[in-house]
């Protein structure tokens, strides 16, 4: 491991003569973090986004408006979650303002972002919620989030992305789209010489420097959008160099392993196997504290065909009654199923002051998209106890625009995030705020 001295010397980026100071780096204390053990130290905060792409059952997946509060019955939908219903809050008339396309039930779920933002682009984004949470939450873990995809031609209603994460940018982050590259990604060790994982490193910082010094040449004389382009593509460099020095901090560190019931995932599962081990992974990497944000965007095509369907998701949502509608809900009820099941394991895992995972962990499940084209009253269910928020309620907004981002606000900041807005929000979802 190298000194402290010396990350502090590698928290800049230097060129020739170019030197880009890091202030997360500076905050991050790399070399503390990679031998930080959490033995008697309060349990840290996790948080979990959970996106199911094309929506739900509008008709059975909804509780009854007329019943909010404490005093409510899970809906046919959500009944499999009975024995969490103490642990939960479904939340009715959140929105994203912005969202406009039918078939996006991802792309600015977590941003609440406007896609014509910019002037002259046909498509904009902002920093989804988890990056926002990764920035804090991740400073002491090896791996700062952790994003969940699959795979497939098809997107499942998700729309433009390649995980539920986009970043400081609004750019697209890059999922682990298979259950054995996330297992291998977060408990499998790299067997190459440590040696040469140091000159591969070095390498990479190396060319970044180099980048940084023509970078610098190139921006003499230009115009104001260009020099803003730029500063996009610097701090994109930023990025990179953040997590160089965080791969470097964590070199002679080995990964925790997973308990005895989690083996190496089979190779090709899909549908609804893959969710469930992807719920399995999530939890053994809270249990080893590899990572404390997670994003999932969940398969939906394959998801429904393992449970025997014979139609695409897209038919699906387009349900209007009879053999489409049956099995949007028979999704329904098995999506409900299988969050049971993460919940309860989440619930039976311990931390070293005797409280679960759940108490201490925030996990959403929703969508941009309602049902079959609608883009209002994003089905949204909230668990655990992470963030302090009140839980066994069914809420439904007087606004039927409340913004979703004033979720994420509430969320963000019951986790410990000081943030003073998310995307469109205008302020915190008062009756979730204990008290």
């Amino acid at each position: 491991m190298k000194s402290n001295a010396s990350l502090a010397r590698r928290g800049f980026l230097r060129g020739a003569s170019a030197c880009i100071g890091l202030p997360f780096l500076e905050s991050l204390g790399v070399a503390r973090a990679a031998g930080a053990k959490a033995d008697g130290l309060t349990p840290p905060k996790r948080l979990v986004f959970l996106g199911m792409g094309f929506g739900v059952t509008r008709e059975s997946w909804y509780p009854d408006v007329k019943r909010t509060g404490v005093d409510w019955e899970l809906s046919e939908g959500l009944k499999p979650l009975a024995r969490h219903q103490g642990d939960l809050t479904v939340i009715q008339n959140l929105a994203n303002q912005f969202s406009s396309e039918a078939h996006w039930g991802s792309t600015f779920w977590l941003t609440g972002a406007n896609r014509y933002a910019e002037a002259g682009q046909s498509f904009h984004n902002s920093v989804s919620a988890d990056q926002v949470a990764a920035e804090v939450l991740g400073k002491e873990t090896r791996f700062t989030s952790v994003p969940l995809g699959f795979q497939g031609p098809d997107n499942s209603g998700h729309g433009p992305g390649l995980s539920l994460a986009w970043n400081l940018q609004g750019k697209p982050v890059a999922a682990i789209n298979t259950p054995v590259a996330a297992f291998h990604r977060l408990f499998s060790d790299d067997n190459t010489p440590l040696a040469q994982r140091q000159a591969a490193l070095a390498q990479q910082r190396s060319v970044l420097d180099t980048v940084l010094e023509d970078a610098k040449s190139a921006a003499r004389g230009l115009t104001q959008a260009d020099k803003d382009k730029l500063g996009e593509y610097l701090q994109s460099i930023r990025e990179i160099e953040v997590r160089l020095a965080k791969e470097e901090a964590w070199l002679e560190v080995p990964k925790k392993q997973p308990g005895e019931r989690l083996k190496e995932p089979e190779e090709g599962l899909e549908g609804e196997r893959e969710i469930e081990l992807m719920y399995d992974l999530m939890v053994a990497a809270m249990q080893v504290d590899a990572s404390r944000v997670f994003t999932y965007r969940q398969p939906l095509d394959t998801f429904i065909r393992s449970l025997g369907a014979t139609i695409s998701a897209h038919n699906m949502s387009h349900y209007s009654n009879g053999a489409r509608q049956e099995v949007s809900e028979l999704r329904d009820r098995r999506q409900s199923e299988l969050l049971a099941g993460f919940l309860d394991k989440l619930k039976a895992s311990r931390e070293a002051d005797g409280s679960s995972l759940l108490d201490h962990a925030t996990v959403v499940l929703g969508s941009n998209i309602s049902s079959i084209h609608y883009l209002t009253n994003c089905p949204t269910v909230v668990a655990g106890h992470g963030a302090g928020i009140r839980q066994g309620q069914h809420l439904v907004m007087a606004d039927p625009k409340t913004p979703l981002c004033n979720l994420w606000l509430t969320l963000l900041r019951g986790s410990g995030i000081e943030v003073e807005a998310h995307g469109d929000s205008t302020g915190l979802i008062k009756e979730m705020l204990p008290g």
